[in-house]
């Protein structure tokens, strides 16, 4: 029993990270209906910028976390306006080469600037507490409990602000959107900064508990859409409950099956969940 609640502990932390990831590639799916496949690297920047500014720069915790996400939000309107923006009226495929080549870009980046080997960021709050006989880090606690409030103040700012509905409204109709004068331009801008930030903040939390690395991002962003389609593609909770079934079967599944095939977990998921509905948990049919 120990066992089960302690990977269901674990499981919680991953889904949270894996929520957050997926809610940012979710918004920017549903404003250009196009995969941004840099996302996963983003994480992995915004991860690296926070390893700078503790290590280096001498910065706190929280101060580097805001930072970060600062940062990377500016990043995020720089990749959009450069990568995507030009690129709106042609093929799709121009696209997923752009976001190929951005993502390389941020990998060699980060590879030149601090080195190909893996990097640890020091762990602000290393105490742990035992509850149940399941043994809770405090950093583990602060990645559910930041994760769940940036969600809700996520889901808050999309259903209760004149923003928030502007960007459902692009992402309903661009055309229609257009024709009753919001700017889409900038309201794509705003999308890929809140998309980038939350990546960051995302890594920034789990970075004191795993080593980071250059190559983070790519499997990170595999599972981040692996989520997207298995919650249903536009669908923000559909990405947010994706999230948290995929942590709880890694975890699940590292616990009591084996933890050096905990990634494949992931997309066999994805087979079973579009073999049994091929839209997604909250997809819908296309008629």
């Amino acid at each position: 029993m120990e066992l089960f609640l302690q990977q269901i502990f674990n499981g919680i932390m991953l889904g949270s990270t894996y929520a957050i990831v997926a809610v940012g590639l979710t918004l920017v799916f549903g404003i250009l209906h196009i995969p941004n496949f840099a996302h996963g690297h983003l994480y992995m920047f915004g991860a690296y910028i926070a390893f700078f500014l503790m290590t280096i720069a001498g910065l706190g915790f929280w101060t580097s976390l805001l930072a970060s996400v600062a940062v990377m939000g500016a990043v995020g309107v720089i990749l959009e306006r450069l990568a995507y923006r030009p690129l709106r009226e042609r093929p799709h495929i121009d696209s997923f080469i752009s976001a190929i080549g951005a993502l390389m870009i941020l990998e060699t980046s980060v590879i030149v600037i601090w080195g190909p080997q893996g990097r640890r960021i020091p762990n602000p709050y290393p105490g742990i507490i035992e509850v149940l006989g399941v043994t809770m880090s405090y950093q583990r606690l602060i990645v559910i409990v930041a994760a769940v409030s940036m969600i809700l103040l996520l889901n808050l700012f999309i259903k209760r602000t004149t923003l928030g509905a502007t960007i459902e409204a692009v992402a309903q109709n661009r055309e229609g959107a257009m024709l009753v004068g919001i700017d889409v331009n900038k309201v794509s801008a705003i999308t890929f900064a809140i998309s980038a930030g939350t990546a960051a903040a995302a890594a920034c939390l789990v970075a004191p508990i795993f080593i980071i690395s250059p190559t983070m991002g790519a499997l990170l962003g595999m599972k981040a859409f692996v989520i997207v389609i298995l919650g249903g593609l536009g669908s923000i909770p559909g990405a947010i409950v994706g999230g948290y079934i995929l942590g709880l079967l890694e975890a699940m599944g590292g616990g009591y099956l084996s933890a050096a095939y905990k990634d494949v977990y992931a997309f066999g998921a994805l087979i079973v969940i579009l073999s049994l509905k091929p839209t997604g948990l909250f997809g819908k049919e296309v008629a």
